[in-house]
């Protein structure tokens, strides 16, 4: 059933990069009018290319940076948008460890600019990407939104920040709405296979590295312990397909664009799969045989991490539909067709 028409002008920040087009689409497929900003620091803008090729739909795209407060003054004076999604920022938590300042400037710094932006044309109603990461090392599994925010990394606390600059901004002004989305392991790809996840050097995730291993850029996956406290011994996680997790931010749209108010809701499936049943999961998928060797494991690793998912049922009706094996599928797709990613072709 086709979904009633919008028609709200929405800006994506970072909307090139692996979430961000595949939100642009959904976006774009509910009737939403979409412009994107991104300083292509980590992605291509190709991928919104590829979002109008299958959509028929132009995306005004803006190349600029957050923390360039001009570019900001002028797209919020040369637009009038009545929400913002911000998925912008640095996402690599080994990175985040020996780059520390880097990702306090960019993810914060950005941030705060693109508020006092928004403030500054009237506009209060923004979606933020956040992040498990926030959770650190969880007391309890499943994990809900109570649960105890305690990073364990800088990249982790520049999302916890945020989220208490977010905080404190919906206390001093209700008329602010705000969601903020702390999501799990996003994995997959659009059906079609023209945009997928497209790391720049060595894939910080599991299952792009399980995908460049069985395309044949990468030798061998390493497997960082086999002792874990879980069904195999091998660490447990939340994998999220990228189009659930698209469509979550098109519901939570919808909601801050109805009333105001401040939230927060975990995106993930509730579901856990160790690392061997995902590489077993891809070859599945691929028909490849996916080599990999065990290892030690690494500082800050942790045994178990999955959503408690309840909440953004309840407040969103957002559940994740989408299994394993069709995120390794959909992973694939994109992978075999695009193997060196968005440099494979230039089309």
């Amino acid at each position: 059933m086709m979904k009633e028409r919008q028609s709200a002008q929405i800006l994506v920040t970072g909307g090139a990069g692996y979430i961000g087009s595949h939100t642009v689409l959904e976006l774009i497929t509910a009737g939403f009018g979409v412009v994107v900003v991104d300083n292509l620091s980590n992605a291509s803008e190709q991928s919104l290319q590829r979002v109008t090729e299958l959509t028929g739909q132009a995306i005004p795209f803006v190349n600029a940076d957050l923390r360039d407060r001009s570019a900001m003054v002028a797209l919020f004076q040369m637009n009038r948008f009545d929400a913002v999604i911000h998925f912008a920022g640095l996402k690599a938590v080994g990175e985040s460890v020996s780059k520390p300042v880097a990702y306090w400037d960019n993810n914060v710094g950005g941030t705060l600019v693109l508020l006092e932006s928004m403030e500054r044309a009237g506009i209060r109603r923004i979606v933020f990407s956040s992040s498990a990461t926030v959770y650190g090392d969880p007391q309890r599994v499943p994990i809900d939104e109570a649960a105890a925010i305690q990073p364990t990394n800088p990249y982790g606390r520049t999302k916890a920040c945020i989220e208490s600059i977010l905080t404190d901004l919906a206390t001093s002004d209700p008329s602010w709405a705000i969601g903020t989305l702390r999501y799990f392991n996003p994995v997959g790809a659009h059906l079609s296979g023209r945009i997928g996840e497209d790391p720049r050097g060595l894939p910080n995730n599991l299952m792009p590295f399980i995908a460049q291993v069985a395309v044949g850029r990468r030798e061998r996956l390493s497997v960082f312990g086999d002792d874990w406290d879980t069904r195999d011994g091998t660490g447990l996680r939340d994998y999220l397909h990228v189009v659930d997790l698209a469509l979550g931010h098109v519901d939570s749209l919808r909601r801050v664009l109805q009333s105001p108010g401040h939230w927060t809701v975990n995106l993930g499936t509730g579901t856990g799969y160790t690392v061997l049943e995902v590489i077993r999961a891809f070859e599945r998928a691929s028909g490849r045989s996916i080599p990999f060797e065990i290892v030690n494991r690494r500082s800050g690793d942790i045994a178990s991490c999955y959503a408690d998912p309840a909440h953004a049922l309840a407040l969103l009706g957002w559940r994740a539909e989408r299994p394993l094996d069709q995120m390794c599928e959909d992973h694939w797709r994109w992978q075999s067709n695009n193997p060196s990613g968005f440099a494979s072709t230039q089309g």
